[in-house]
């Protein structure tokens, strides 16, 4: 989403927004970059946002796609280097 609102939509983005609601788009390489939590999150907190995130990508799958869907999962810091998650693991998340 970008930046500009309707007005008479502002009240619903504000809570939207307060609520943690968070909208991903694919990259031009297929590649989804989203905020997943802060440093400051437990880990049951972020292991829930990250299965939220997974079952999310695995339901906005179109029915026209063929094959495997999702190849990797890497997760890192804003400016750190990427750890990769152990896919099978991580789409588990997802199929609960």
């Amino acid at each position: 989403s970008g930046t500009v609102v309707a007005a008479e939509d502002l009240p619903r983005v504000i809570d939207d927004a307060r609520k943690g609601r968070v909208e991903f788009k694919l990259d031009r390489t297929a590649i989804i970059h989203l905020p997943l939590g802060k440093v400051s999150f437990e880990a049951d907190k972020l292991l829930g946002n990250l299965t939220t995130v997974i079952e999310a990508v695995v339901k906005a799958k179109p029915s026209r796609a063929k094959g495997q869907y999702i190849k990797s999962a890497t997760l890192t810091t804003t400016m750190g280097p990427g750890i990769r998650l152990d896919l099978k693991s991580t789409l588990d998340l997802g199929a609960g």
